[in-house]
């Protein structure tokens, strides 16, 4: 199993091939560095494509209450709406917001779950983008009670 970092040096490689290859459009796709590399919830949503947010309950965000070992942390995201071309899964007080983003489109259904780090207690967000931009998200709370960035 490839950890997180093994997998975005392997997105970063891959946008490179694709983009030397003539297809910056799928570059694009493959790996977002400026929304990864992002401190704050807005900065990481606007480096995405995301405008205007607003909380929805078209999305949804699941994860445990209390997190035991905050270096695998099981999370979820999942939305509703007919419109949706990213769903990204952020949390607050890590040193880089974004932990995943998925381009979504008819033929892939706008739920995932994935695994993540995190250094203390925080805010969790689910984050629909649409295709006109706007940025829909719901939040859940979850309580860390052994640090998983080192901590």
């Amino acid at each position: 199993m490839q950890t997180r970092r093994q997998v975005i040096q392997s997105s970063a490689v891959l946008a490179g091939l694709l983009a030397s290859a003539g297809f910056p459009q799928f570059a694009h796709a493959a790996f977002n560095q400026a929304a990864f590399e992002a401190k704050s919830i807005e900065d990481a949503i606007k480096a995405a494509g995301g405008g205007a947010m607003a909380e929805s309950a078209d999305v949804t965000i699941t994860g445990p209450d209390i997190a035991e070992n905050g270096a695998v942390v099981p999370l979820g995201a999942s939305s509703s709406l007919a419109d949706v071309t990213q769903l990204l899964i952020l949390v607050e007080k890590n040193p880089n917001a974004l932990i995943a983003l998925f381009h979504v489109n008819d033929a892939v259904e706008a739920s995932f779950q994935t695994r993540a780090k995190m250094g203390q207690s925080s805010d969790v967000y689910a984050v629909a983008i649409t295709k006109d931009g706007k940025a829909l998200w719901a939040k859940k709370e979850v309580k860390v009670t052994l640090g998983g960035c080192g901590g």
